[in-house]
């Protein structure tokens, strides 16, 4: 992996990054945590709040979730009352992590916020359940200098009825909630995760978007927390170490690394970001020997052909850029702006239909309710030039 255009990893679980470390000696919260470099949290942040039932819940839980129960039964109904049309019919976002009655309040939420929401429903009427931690293709995102790595979670439920949900599945024992599309999931491999992991993944994601916000106090404070309600959960120790570094705490961002690596050898994220905290050190040799030991682990960095690309794009050199983003979508097929600027760089080439296709498949493949809008409204510019280019050859 090459570190000139890389500056932190952070561990992410927008769709719920999985890492967790056998059990083992942490060191003391003297040693890992450094609370005076901090300024006092500005938020609330209760480890307990992110499957907490609000009244709001309980109200809706009490009347018209009731009623679809009373039809369908109580594991159906109570998916029926979250998620059927006519419904509270909740949406996928991933902009932001919320806890379970955020995203109540919202209508909607990513991976991780669904399966808090379902997972507070299903306790308030006693539903045994399960989180499942998902095997997946590490799916890379970037934003502010910062790349993210992403996992998957689900949920799972005791079942009496074969649900007609796609997101619904499951033996004849037990009824799976997932919020990927089916083809993502199909032949996936899980295992069950702990409470106290899946709070850890919610708290970790909140401090890696408090960070992409460079609100780097807030986000020590979720990190720390993330730790604490799970010590083995690795992702947040990585992303205190990228604290630490922004806050020129190298000494401490490396002992946090290094405990991380004593753990997991071939944790990408703590390698790279290792060998970056090395290299501000100016001890390059060091350095050197963790990005080599990358570069065989990951020969091919995150974004590599896409970045290439966009320079080919800047260059005018569309064909070379068409190729180079469709590289990049041979090994990450879901990232939406891969597809658009493979659109943009077809459109530029005189290929209209292409684009448009392109640009349709960005726009299945949008995570966030924004990002819906903008490649909706350019496919929709595309339509237009469309339909104007016809009309001018009639």
């Amino acid at each position: 992996m090459t570190l000139r255009s890389l500056l932190a990893i952070v561990g992410f679980a927008g769709l719920a990054g999985c890492a967790t470390a056998p059990p083992g000696a942490m060191p003391s919260r003297d040693a890992l945590f450094q609370d005076s470099a901090f300024k006092p949290p500005t938020v609330r942040i209760v480890p307990g709040d992110a499957i907490a039932m609000s009244p709001e819940m309980q109200r809706f839980a009490d009347g018209q979730a009731r009623s679809e129960i009373h039809q369908k039964g109580l594991r159906e109904g109570l998916i029926s009352a979250l998620y059927s049309k006519g419904q509270l019919q909740l949406e996928y976002d991933s902009a932001r992590t919320r806890n379970a009655a955020e995203a109540f309040d919202a209508k909607r939420g990513n991976c991780m916020s669904l399966v808090l929401m379902t997972a507070a429903f299903a306790r308030y009427y006693s539903l045994p359940m399960t989180f499942n931690s998902v095997y997946i293709e590490e799916m890379w995102t970037r934003s502010g200098g910062l790349y993210f790595v992403a996992g998957h979670v689900n949920v799972t439920l005791a079942r009496i009825a074969t649900p007609t949900n796609s997101f619904v599945w499951g033996s004849d024992n037990l009824l799976t909630i997932d919020f990927l599309p089916p083809g993502i999931m199909r032949g996936q491999r899980s295992r069950p995760v702990e409470e106290a992991t899946i709070i850890a993944m919610y708290l970790n994601n909140r401090a890696a978007e408090a960070l992409t916000e460079g609100d780097i106090d807030n986000a020590y404070w979720w990190a720390r927390a993330a730790i604490e309600t799970d010590p083995r959960w690795l992702a947040a120790y990585n992303t205190l170490a990228v604290l630490y570094r922004r806050k020129g705490l190298g000494d401490h961002a490396e002992s946090t690394l290094r405990l991380v690596l004593e753990r997991e050898p071939l944790n990408v994220q703590s390698l790279s970001n290792l060998a970056l905290v090395l290299n501000d050190a100016g001890r390059h040799a060091e350095a050197q020997v963790f990005t080599e030991r990358l570069a065989q682990i990951q020969p091919i960095p995150p974004y590599q052909f896409f970045d290439q690309g966009l320079a080919a794009m800047r260059a005018g050199d569309f064909a070379a850029a068409r190729e180079l983003f469709r590289k990049e979508i041979a090994r990450d097929a879901y990232v939406s702006e891969f597809h658009f600027w493979l659109g943009v760089a077809s459109y530029r080439m005189g290929d209209v239909s292409a684009a448009k296709g392109e640009i349709t498949r960005a726009l299945q493949n949008s995570a966030t309710v924004k990002d819906k809008a903008l490649y909706g409204a350019k496919l929709a510019w595309l339509n237009e030039q469309r339909r104007q280019n016809v009309l001018e050859r009639r």
